[in-house]
C-alpha cells in the first residue's frame, strides 16, 4: 500500500513526542522514537549514556532502527503514518557533535525518502532535561539548526510547526496534510 510516512522532527525538548502521542489519541497511526529505548537498554548493560561514549555504535543501532521502521510504515495498511524523527536526523546529531560516519549511513538517508517532515523549532517555555536528555537549551538550539541543514541537503521542504498548544500543534500538521 506504500502509505505517505510523516515526520515529526525538532531538537531535543521541543514537543515532538508530544504531538506524537496527541495523533496517536486521535487514532492516528503513530511510530515512537527509538532513541530512549536504545539509552535505557544501554544502561541495562552498563553504559550510562550510548551516544556520549560510543556516538558511531548508538548511531549504527538507530539507523537500523530507523530504517525497519520506515519499511514497517511502508508496510502499513493506513494511508499515513507519523514517524518521530527520521533517518537523517542521525546524520544531523553526528554533525553536531562532529563525529564522521560511514557512508551508508548518507545512502540510508537518500534511499528513504519521507513524504512530509514537520520541524518544531527549540522552544524555551517547554524546554526540560531528564535522566535521557542531556542537551541543554543551547545546544537544542545547535541541533534544531544541524537538523534542518541535514533534511535541506536531502531535498527535503521543511514545515516549520508554530508554537502553540499540543492540540493546536497537532490540528496544524493535520490541515497541512488535509486531514
Amino acid at each position: 500500500m506504500n502509505p505517505k510516512k510523516i515526520v515529526i522532527t525538532g531538537g531535543p525538548g521541543t514537543g515532538k513526542s508530544s504531538i506524537i502521542d496527541h495523533l496517536k489519541s486521535r487514532g492516528f497511526l503513530c511510530y515512537d522514537e527509538i532513541s530512549r529505548e536504545i539509552t535505557l537498554q544501554a544502561r541495562k548493560d552498563g553504559i550510562e549514556q550510548l551516544f556520549l561514549s560510543k556516538p558511531l555504535l548508538f548511531s549504527e543501532k538507530l539507523l537500523e532502527g530507523r530504517t525497519k521502521q520506515y519499511n514497517d510504515a511502508s508496510k502499513e495498511p493506513k494511508n499515513i503514518v507519523f514517524l518521530d524523527r527520521g533517518i537523517p536526523d542521525i546524520l544531523a546529531y553526528m554533525d553536531y557533535i562532529g563525529d564522521e560516519y560511514p557512508k551508508h549511513f548518507i545512502e540510508a538517508s537518500k534511499k528513504h525518502k519521507y513524504d512530509f517532515v514537520f520541524v518544531l523549532a527549540p522552544w524555551q517555555e517547554i524546554f526540560t532535561s531528564d535522566s535521557e536528555r542531556y542537551e541543554n537549551f543551547e545546544q537544542a538550539i545547535e541541533i534544531h539548526h544541524h537538523l534542518m541543514k541535514t533534511y535541506m541537503r536531502f531535498g527535503y521542504q521543511l514545515i516549520d510547526v508554530p508554537f502553540e498548544s499540543i492540540e493546536k500543534r497537532s490540528d496544524f500538521v493535520l490541515e497541512v496534510l488535509n486531514l
